[in-house]
């Protein structure tokens, strides 16, 4: 398969400029010598590398925190979309591994919300971006068929949908009814919406960044989620309206607690 068959979907437009130097297929050793090229540097001047697991029971972002070393799983899709983020959005990955860390901080800590939100988010996440604050406001209340049906052509002209999460960009190869993803909304000027492929990520990511290194996004329900396969373009069938009266993949809000 061509790589522009493998990655139709427009989701994957935040990394096409890394897959178009790389196979049609998660290949390590390209990875490393696409690294190689754009060096990812820290704030610290480690430079982060990608490497193959290892078994001597160090925790995964502190093997990154250390060592910026990055576990990658020759052969995974997951793991090389992970790599690809790691290259297209640096700031906002160390700021979630940063985050990682200070919840670890404390003797016998438990897990808790904080991490868990930054997994979901680190796996599943993906960034709204609006010059309309009505069209945000249609998504945070699930109200899909006037967001995605009668107010289409406005999400067309003043939305855009940047994917961060890796799992999603694995998902994204073959996918399917229910594929949701964790979004961040952002209201944003007209300029985010002329801005190259390039541009937009370096932007979305420092704003990611800002936002992570200030504490936000402490629980999971933090995040709205997003049906993508709503999203238009992402499948032919969402053309006809009647598309979006599937209640089990639009579902409507849960009523807010008293």
């Amino acid at each position: 398969m061509s790589a522009d068959a493998l990655y139709a979907a427009p989701l994957f437009a935040p990394l096409r400029r890394w897959l178009v130097q790389l196979p049609a297929a998660p290949d390590s050793v390209a990875l490393a010598e696409l690294l190689a090229r754009h060096p990812v540097v820290g704030d610290d001047g480690a430079v982060i590398r990608f490497v193959p697991p290892s078994v001597d029971g160090l925790a995964y972002e502190c093997r990154i925190w250390t060592q910026g070393a990055v576990e990658t799983r020759p052969d995974n899709w997951h793991d090389f979309f992970n790599a690809l983020v790691w290259l297209n959005f640096p700031s906002s990955k160390r700021a979630v591994t940063a985050r990682h860390m200070a919840a670890m901080a404390p003797a016998g800590a438990v897990r808790g919300q904080v991490r868990d939100a930054l997994t979901h988010f680190d796996e599943c996440g993906i960034v709204v971006l609006s010059t309309q604050a009505e069209l945000l406001d249609l998504l945070r209340q699930h109200r899909w068929r006037e967001l995605f049906v009668v107010r289409r052509q406005a999400v067309q002209a003043c939305m855009r949908f940047v994917v961060f999460g890796h799992a999603t960009y694995e998902q994204l190869l073959q996918p399917f009814r229910g594929l949701t993803a964790k979004a961040v909304l952002y209201e944003v000027s007209d300029d985010w919406l002329g801005m190259s492929a390039e541009a937009l990520s370096a932007a979305v990511d420092g704003r990611l960044a800002g936002d992570f290194s200030a504490g936000r996004y402490t629980r999971p329900r933090d995040f709205q989620p997003l049906p993508l396969l709503g999203i238009p373009g992402m499948t032919p069938a969402s053309e006809d309206p009647a598309y979006y009266d599937d209640a089990w993949q639009f579902r409507p809000a849960r009523p807010s607690a008293p």
